[in-house]
C-alpha cells in the first residue's frame, strides 16, 4: 500500500484535474470501501427548490435515505442472482 500512496502522490502533481480525481478514486477505494458517485439533476418542475435540493448533499439524513436504498437494491439483486439455476 506504501507504493499504492507514493505513486498517487507523485502523479497528483503530473495530472489534470480529471486523471487526478480518477487516481483519487482508485486510491480511496484501494484502502477503504467500495463507492459510487453519481450525478443527480433537479427534476423538472422543482427549480423553484434549488436551494433546497443543492442542500441535500450535505444532509445527513438524506445520505442515510440513499444509504437504505442501496441496501434494499442490492438485497433484490443479491435474490434474484440466488434463484439463478
Amino acid at each position: 500500500m506504501n507504493n499504492l500512496f507514493k505513486k498517487w502522490l507523485e502523479s497528483r502533481k503530473r495530472k489534470s484535474e480529471s486523471e487526478y480525481d480518477e487516481e483519487k478514486r482508485e486510491f480511496e477505494m484501494a484502502i477503504g470501501k467500495s463507492f459510487i458517485t453519481i450525478k443527480v439533476e433537479i427534476p423538472t418542475g422543482f427549480e423553484d427548490l434549488n436551494n433546497q435540493f443543492l442542500s441535500l448533499e450535505k444532509d445527513q439524513q438524506f445520505r442515510e435515505e440513499v444509504k437504505d436504498l442501496v441496501k434494499k437494491r442490492l438485497l433484490l439483486e443479491k435474490r434474484h442472482y440466488e434463484r439463478r439455476p
